[in-house]
């Protein structure tokens, strides 16, 4: 496994709710790079510092997760975890003559 790759991966919403998988430190970087200048907080700064430490070899990159994640969820950007029984719909659920 790279170092900068997470364990378990991040879903955020991004744009217009799409969801976005963070699965490395450079993945949080970015987005927190493109995080509105308005917007910018405490809780992005530390996350922010925290992946450049990552980056660094500094921390752990699990570290680093913990801190974006707790900036994703400061800013409503988790998406909810859904099922994978719920997401799937199949073919019975559209087809009216299929009960």
């Amino acid at each position: 496994m790279k170092p900068d790759m997470l364990r378990h991966p991040i879903t955020i919403l991004v744009g217009l709710g799409f969801p976005a998988e963070v699965r490395t430190v450079i993945d949080a970087y970015r987005h927190l790079s493109e995080w509105p200048t308005s917007f910018r907080d405490t809780a992005h700064s530390v996350a922010l510092k925290a992946c450049q430490a990552a980056l660094r070899g500094d921390i752990e990159a699990e570290t680093a997760r913990g801190f974006f994640a707790a900036f994703a969820a400061k800013h409503d950007l988790l998406a909810p975890e859904t099922p994978a029984i719920a997401a799937f719909r199949g073919r019975g659920d559209r087809d009216p003559h299929v009960q």
